[in-house]
């Protein structure tokens, strides 16, 4: 082991070079804890450092609590951020808002801006994009911008007709508090009470009643079946009864029908003629009026022959006496 022997005369100067040494080091540790802080704070405002971004400016009345590094979003994505935010005072009235927007991105003439947030009060700007059919926005251009009140806008609009309902809403309250506080109220409430426990004993019952009929649906349903069957049975008879009216020579019958029919009409025809006997007898009126007089003569020989029989009759026991 080999061991170094300094000269004494050269020890201060060893432990002044030392002593240099650590306040060089305090100082490198304190300058990367700076650079470090930097980058932490950028990274947490969403700064891209190292990022090529255009350079665009957007021009707005009112920035609404829109502040450095607010993200700019395209359809939700963020294409961008903010860089700072300046009055315009040669535009009195407009604020010029600096934003970085990825270089990648091209954006139409047309395009504008709007200012939005949501309920938790984040804010940020959303770019709507133009067609595109007049050029692209160089980078440095200037952007009309706007603000997006969404719901809460909204809401501030309806805020005067809310107004105007107020005093109809606080009458119409006063009038439901008048009626409620009438005593009527209370008792068409207390028979609705008693309605109530009148239906409830009413459905009991009505279950009872259910209950009564589930226990007679078998018998019912036997007869029910028994029905059934004699109804299937008619119904078999009377497709038997079809089948044999269908089995029928309508045609025949109905030839037959009408040669009778004919016959029929062949015999009154005769009769209304005057050359056949049958028919000079039903119209001829003389033989009427002989039948007529014959019928009168025997009704009349009749009752003489029942007057005077002796007239006509003669019964003797011992012979006929001459007279």
């Amino acid at each position: 082991m080999v061991i170094f022997d300094y000269p004494q005369s050269l020890i201060p100067i060893i432990r002044k070079n030392m002593k240099v040494t650590k306040e060089i080091r305090i100082a490198l540790v304190a300058i990367v804890g700076i650079v470090l802080l930097f980058f932490g704070m950028n990274f947490l405002k969403g700064v891209r450092l190292f990022a090529s971004d255009n350079t665009y400016y957007i021009s707005f009345d009112n920035v609404k609590g829109l502040s450095g590094s607010s993200p700019v979003l395209d359809n939700g994505y963020k294409v961008g951020t903010v860089k700072s935010i300046n009055y315009d005072y040669d535009n009195r009235g407009k604020i010029l808002v600096e934003v970085g927007i990825d270089k990648d991105i091209k954006i139409p003439v047309g395009t504008t801006a709007q200012i939005s947030s949501d309920l938790l009060g984040n804010v940020q700007i959303d770019l709507i994009m133009g067609e595109g059919s007049t050029g692209i926005v160089s980078p440095e251009g200037t952007i009309s911008g706007m603000i997006n009140d969404g719901a809460l806008g909204q809401l501030k609009n309806m805020i005067p007709q809310i107004q105007e309902m107020l005093p109809k809403v606080n009458s119409i309250l006063e009038n439901v508090n008048v009626l409620l506080a009438d005593p009527a109220i209370h008792g068409s409430l207390h028979n609705v009470e008693q309605l109530t426990q009148k239906l409830n004993t009413t459905a009991n019952e009505l279950n009872a009643m259910i209950a009564q009929i589930d226990k007679q649906v078998p018998g019912l349903m036997g007869k029910a079946s028994t029905m059934l069957d004699n109804a299937n049975n008619t119904m078999g008879k009377a497709s038997t009864a079809v089948d044999n009216l269908a089995n029928l020579d309508l045609e025949g019958s109905l030839e037959e029908l009408e040669k009778t029919l004919n016959n029929l009409k062949t015999f009154t025809e005769k009769l209304n003629d005057n050359e056949g006997s049958l028919a000079a007898m039903l119209n001829d009126r003389s033989l009427y009026d002989n039948l007529n007089a014959t019928i009168a003569h025997a009704d009349s020989l009749m009752v003489n022959l029942r007057e005077n029989p002796k007239r006509y009759v003669h019964f003797s026991v011992f012979g006929k006496k001459n007279k």
